[in-house]
């Protein structure tokens, strides 16, 4: 597939703090600046929970931070590029940000989608006009259905994570993280294929050189995990969690690189960590976080993560839904 190996060919250099900052400003008006917020006062602080800032991506449009390096994509690309039509393969949350990213720009936007998706995101896709296929046992085989559709019709093809564009949209997280709070020494970051940790750490880093970045994926879905023990790129069999978002069977060298370079640790959570932590977050501080979006919570909550006597934590809530409340 020729996308993808060109996708595989940028270097992590190309990324930098500069290219956040010119991507923070494409993306303005049409992202929400999210709040940052302290999880305290709660009835129950685990594992000093109670001075946990969270960075509530939740309530970005379209669901998830995927709205910022999608925007970021689209405001990169001429009207000539995007004529025929953009196209991704999502477990549903960048789906959602390229359906808005066609309707930003007036054409039409195609969604692959595995089997796994959930019928609330469907019904979400449904609602922002999207054309959506179903192929696939998950995004890995989806993607190359993808691929090979905007190879043959010239359609736009926006990568979930492995493109620098959508990194350096992604890392404006970091930049408002720290904008509002600099005194931040961790960020906590749930992994699918690498791209949000990516940009946040890149733009971390730049800004607070010392912070701390630490990783979450699920056990059934540890892809970037059991890459890097492994010391090179491996695909999983298959996918054994039901947090969609998260369950990439393969990340991409670019994604790698980088978070080898800027992670200092990668933890493994359980789906049922990951709903006791959205729950957690809806009955303690009513928002409401799908099990992907509550995955760098899960990590404090399930001690997996020990925070040190006053460490200044941050944990983005990646994605909304009721995924994690409901079952």
């Amino acid at each position: 597939m020729g996308l993808s190996t060109n996708y595989e060919k940028h270097k992590a250099s190309e990324i930098t703090i500069r290219e956040i900052r010119e991507a923070a400003t494409r993306i303005k008006g049409y992202v929400r600046r999210t709040p940052l917020m302290s999880c305290s006062p709660v009835r129950d602080a685990v594992n000093r929970a109670e001075s946990l800032q969270l960075k509530l991506e939740c309530l970005q449009v379209t669901g998830s931070f995927k709205a910022r390096g999608a925007v970021n994509k689209l405001k990169s690309l001429t009207p000539d590029a995007t004529a025929r039509g953009i196209i991704t393969a999502s477990g549903g949350n960048h789906g959602l940000a390229v359906a808005y990213a066609g309707r930003l720009a007036r054409v039409p936007a195609t969604i692959y989608l595995p089997v796994t998706v959930s019928e609330e995101k469907i019904h979400k896709l449904n609602r922002w006009d999207a054309r959506l296929v179903i192929e696939g046992a998950s995004w890995d085989d989806s993607n190359r259905a993808a691929l090979a559709v905007a190879e043959r019709d010239g359609m736009a093809y926006f990568h979930p994570f492995a493109d620098p564009v959508i990194i350096a949209g992604q890392g404006t997280i970091g930049l408002e993280i720290l904008e509002d709070a600099p005194d931040i020494d961790t960020i906590v970051v749930a992994i699918g294929g690498g791209g949000m940790i990516s940009g946040v750490a890149i733009a971390a880093h730049a800004i607070r050189p010392g912070i701390r970045i630490i990783g979450v994926e699920p056990v059934g879905a540890a892809t970037v995990y059991k890459s890097i023990k492994a010391g090179h790129r491996i695909e999983l069999e298959k996918i054994e969690t039901a947090a969609g978002p998260l369950g990439a069977r393969a990340s991409e060298q670019l994604n790698l690189d980088l978070v080898q370079e800027h992670v200092s640790e990668i933890f493994l959570v359980t789906d049922d960590e990951m709903r006791n932590a959205a729950r957690w977050l809806w009955f303690e501080l009513g928002i409401a976080a799908e099990l992907a979006g509550a995955a760098a919570v899960a990590t404090i909550l399930g001690s997996h993560y020990r925070p040190a006597e006053g460490e200044r934590v941050c944990a983005v809530v990646c994605g909304s839904g009721t995924d994690g409340i409901e079952a």
